[in-house]
């Protein structure tokens, strides 16, 4: 996944929790003497470009001798190429962590991955490989989190393989990223902003507003036209006191994407921080609006009523979820356990039946918790 999408960090009431995303900066208002700040600590300074998908030696060595072996076509490429990839012990063995947005050494150096960084070893080694592979993204996932007082939320990345005719997606995070709309080709430069995006938002999470600023600043120059960039942006002028900056970042986010969410989010938070309730009275009604017709937003609504015990309103946002995006087994587990916890048996047993049949074949370790899920409602006569 990828931890792009920043939201405000500040200690205002918000509409919801789940409006929360980093965003480009203008470059005009980039700040110069953030571009490498003169005290920050080795792993804090924002690498050069060029190394974030440079191979070292010893990985280059390792991908001639497991999967470049002569008399090998493209398709037994890829197939060792996966296998190398993978967790097996003969693998790389990469282990999945949400805030190890790396350069593709300090992947291998570490074994340690988030979706981005796996996409970028990936493509690298693709790439010596000899294969047509190519990055894309989600641009609407559900993959949210929160840490202390900033909210993300996640988009996600993989890569595809082109061998003639066929296209092959290699995906680490596909059981656990909900989409909206199918994945799409993107450019390496805004693989790169989203590297650069991603580290930002985690060292700001980490007090270093100076180096965070420093990476934003780059992903803006990789890629002006990425509204997040912008909207993450302006959430690093708030920080740093530029009220003005942070305005104008989100004002930019929106003119690239008009129903960007989280920049819509943070010029509320904004507004209302600063008393232009006109403003931020405007500014809501389109962000409401924009909630509306949102799913996912529908769905954390149905999460947040059922972890207060109000079983009634979460059935109600979760079937409202459902109507907004038919075909997600996760709306309907959690319509299940609504109707369950609010005493309807059998409504719980109808929403699971089609949870697993949404599942079946995309997510075994779903359906897995699904069946046991059904299991306790056979045994406590729920069906």
């Amino acid at each position: 996944m990828i931890g792009w999408a920043l939201a405000a960090a500040l200690a205002l009431s918000a509409p919801t929790s789940e409006h929360a995303r980093p965003e480009h900066a203008r470059p005009e208002h980039a700040r110069p003497e953030h571009a490498r700040p003169e005290h920050a600590r080795p792993d804090h300074v924002p690498p050069d470009p060029a190394q974030i998908m440079a191979v070292p030696p010893a990985l280059r060595a390792l991908v001639q001798e497991r999967v470049n072996a002569p008399g090998r076509n493209h398709s037994q490429r890829l197939r060792r190429l996966i296998e190398l990839m993978s967790i097996s012990q003969d693998g790389l063995r990469l282990e999945y962590h949400d805030d190890a947005t790396q350069t593709v050494e300090q992947a291998y150096l570490s074994r340690q991955a988030n979706c981005l960084t796996y996409t970028l070893v990936f493509l690298a080694l693709a790439r010596e490989a000899g294969l047509d592979a190519y990055p894309q993204e989600i641009d609407e996932t559900l993959a949210w989190q929160q840490r202390n007082d900033v909210v993300y939320r996640s988009n996600h990345v993989n890569a595809a393989v082109r061998l003639g005719a066929q296209r092959y997606v290699v995906d680490v995070g596909s059981s656990f990223v909900i989409g909206r709309h199918p994945a799409h080709p993107i450019g390496e430069q805004r693989l790169l902003a989203q590297y650069y995006n991603n580290r930002a938002a985690q060292l700001l999470v980490l007090g270093d507003l100076s180096a965070a600023l420093a990476h934003a600043d780059i992903s803006i120059g990789l890629d002006p036209a990425y509204p997040t960039t912008w909207s993450n942006t302006g959430v690093l002028r708030l920080h740093s006191g530029d009220m003005e900056g942070a305005e104008q970042a989100y004002a930019t986010a929106l003119s690239l994407a008009p129903e960007h969410s989280s920049a819509l989010f943070n010029l509320i938070s904004l507004y209302k921080r600063s008393g232009d309730h006109e403003r931020e009275a405007q500014f809501r009604r389109r962000l409401d609006k924009l909630q509306s017709r949102d799913p996912f937003h529908q769905f954390m609504l149905a999460m947040q009523f059922e972890q207060q015990g109000d079983y009634a309103s979460a059935i109600k946002r979760y079937q409202r979820a459902i109507r907004l995006h038919a075909g997600e087994h996760r709306f309907y587990h959690g319509l299940a356990r609504a109707y369950a916890q609010a005493g309807n048996q059998r409504s719980a047993r109808r929403a699971l039946q089609r949870a697993l049949a949404l599942a079946s074949g995309k997510d075994e370790a779903a359906l897995a918790q699904y069946r046991t899920m059904l299991d306790g409602l056979r045994a406590t006569g729920g069906l």
